[in-house]
């Protein structure tokens, strides 16, 4: 090859649009078991606990939900979820004293679930389509084995492309900013 010939090509090279990524989403992701997500066991009642105990365990526990069972252990049958979001609109914003009120009372029955076995995109799915934060998995004979928050799937989305999500410039607020395109020289 000869000397001009070489320094075309790496001019050539040089012009070229730059590549954006080394990695592009892998679908791979999104049809691995629900069980790769960094999920928290549930936490379980039973529909005569108090709506204040639940939420002292909820509070304790750092968890905003709460699944019941028949029993209130994880031997029994899903029955029901209670999350934050009921404490205001079915509590408070009804006038309701939580101290003496069971659960059973307030919570959602007979809530939407997955099977252990559904994938990653089962649960994206029905996050965004039902509106869903939280989705209690359960086993084959619908007994609660953990809980899929929206935040488990952001971390394992993050933990799958760190380099593309955790290396974006951050502007003086706080926000994630563009990178702007260069003009001239």
């Amino acid at each position: 090859m000869a000397f001009e010939d070489r320094d075309d090509l790496l001019d050539q090279n040089y012009f070229e649009a730059p590549r954006t990524s080394e990695r592009a989403f892998d679908a791979a992701l999104l049809r691995e078991p629900v069980a790769v997500l960094p999920v928290r066991r549930a936490l379980t009642v039973s529909p005569n606990t108090t709506v204040t105990e639940a939420m002292r365990m909820m509070k304790s526990e750092h968890c905003s939900c709460v699944v019941i069972t028949d029993d209130g252990t994880r031997n029994s049958k899903l029955t029901g979820l209670f999350t934050e979001r009921d404490v205001l609109f079915r509590v408070v914003d009804r006038g309701r004293n939580p101290a003496g009120l069971p659960i059973g009372e307030v919570m959602t029955p007979d809530p939407e679930t997955l099977s252990v076995r559904s994938s990653v995109a089962s649960a994206l799915n029905m996050m965004s389509v039902g509106g869903f934060r939280h989705i209690p998995v359960v086993d084959d004979e619908h007994r609660p084995v953990f809980m899929i928050r929206v935040r488990d799937v952001v971390e394992f989305i993050v933990e799958a492309f760190p380099r593309e999500i955790l290396n974006l410039p951050v502007g003086r607020n706080g926000i994630v900013q563009r990178p702007r395109a260069r003009e001239g020289a």
